[in-house]
């Protein structure tokens, strides 16, 4: 870990946001920095990648855009980096329009999942390149080298060559490489995904370690959930060319705005229904099995609609001592209870679904359902939500 950078570990979480993001905005402190204004990508002139996208990223903040493939994050970092070219609309950097700017000269540090290090050079020279580029003095570019290498703790490797470093260490290489020239904002396009699975976690600290203790604005593609909601100030979660959502991610999480991001955002379970009535904040739903719950109204207003109401496994309690006054009862029968070291996770048949998942921690005198078992399951009418179905 970087622990000897003296960091500070404030976290700087926006709140829900528009697509313009200006409430999250004022709460991270920064001001537009990096703004997408009505851009669209058309590869060939008929389909649209990217569709009138519209996004603010602060000064100094992590911004990650999440999505699965195709959904048009990678081309909006693409067009941000220069290597692609928006088909309509405007990208501004620090208030300067750049759709006519090169790559080389937007001042942009670069990273990549396979690292694009030079293979001939050595460590040392790989940093060095960028800044001979742009025309910096030997004693200048030394000491920007080193410290650099001394940011990610890779000084003493810094006459290697490429091959002679494990896949850790390339990434951290590359990584001091897109900070050498001291660039106000850093891309990351699926940095880590080569990276066995305890060392990607432990590069995502190290990388949001960086960020918080040098200041600078980064903006992260990645389709990993998980990647995203421990590094990000906020998450763009994009599909089909659009943000489906940004805010950060606990809103992201605790409040999904339609199916699409409950679904996509960690593990959910799913109950079909129409709604029958909404009063007071809450949602009345019955089930297609004939069972009445209440829910959130999230993006149903109507008596009659169809929705999906979404729950997160964690949320569900088969212990009533453990529950509110007003949780929502009702039966289930265990189908399988897979032991994961610190949780059980039990699957449930629920309402007709064989799939309808709880976790439970691991602690003392926790009892162990077993397959085949009938129990009465609950939760918090708040913990569920009314979406859209899909």
């Amino acid at each position: 870990m970087l622990s000897g950078f003296g960091f500070s570990r404030n976290n700087k979480r926006g709140k829900t946001a528009s697509h313009t993001g200006e409430t999250a905005l004022a709460a991270i402190g920064g001001k537009d920095f990096v703004v997408f204004d009505h851009v669209q990508k058309s590869y060939d002139g008929v389909s649209l990648v990217v569709k009138d996208l519209n996004l603010s990223i602060g000064k100094g903040e992590f911004l990650t855009m999440l999505g699965p493939s195709g959904s048009g994050k990678t081309t909006c970092l693409m067009m941000l980096a220069g290597f692609e070219t928006a088909t309509n609309g405007e990208i501004l950097l620090d208030g300067r329009p750049i759709n006519q700017v090169p790559p080389h000269k937007r001042g942009i540090g670069m990273v990549f999942q396979n690292y694009a290090l030079f293979p001939h050079m050595t460590v040392g020279e790989n940093l060095s390149f960028p800044l001979e580029v742009r025309g910096m003095g030997k004693s200048e570019r030394e000491t920007k080298v080193k410290r650099a290498l001394d940011m990610v703790q890779m000084g003493s490797f810094i006459n290697r060559r490429p091959a002679q470093l494990s896949g850790g260490q390339q990434q951290r290489i590359a990584l001091a490489r897109a900070l050498v020239f001291d660039p106000k904002l850093v891309l990351m396009d699926e940095p880590l995904g080569a990276l066995d699975k305890q060392l990607r976690e432990h590069m995502q600290f190290e990388i949001k370690h960086l960020h918080e203790s040098l200041g600078i604005t980064v903006v992260y593609v990645t389709h990993d959930q998980g990647e995203a909601l421990t590094m990000s100030d906020r998450i763009a979660v994009f599909n089909d060319g659009r943000i489906q959502q940004l805010a950060s991610p606990s809103d992201l999480y605790e409040r999904p705005d339609n199916s699409f991001v409950a679904q996509f955002i960690g593990e959910n379970n799913r109950l079909e229904g129409v709604v029958e009535d909404i009063r007071e904040g809450r949602a009345l739903v019955r089930l297609n099995t004939g069972e009445l719950i209440d829910a959130t109204p999230v993006n149903v207003s109507a008596q009659g609609q169809k929705t999906l109401v979404s729950i997160r496994p964690e949320r569900v309690e088969f212990k009533p001592d453990l529950l509110p006054p007003d949780a929502h009862m009702i039966e289930a029968e265990v189908v399988e209870v897979i032991y994961m070291g610190d949780l059980f996770r039990t699957v449930l048949k629920v309402a007709g679904h064989n799939d309808f998942v709880i976790k439970s921690r691991n602690t003392l005198g926790q009892r162990v359902l077993t397959p085949g078992e009938r129990i009465r399951i609950g939760w918090a009418p708040a913990d569920a939500r009314a979406l859209d179905p899909v």
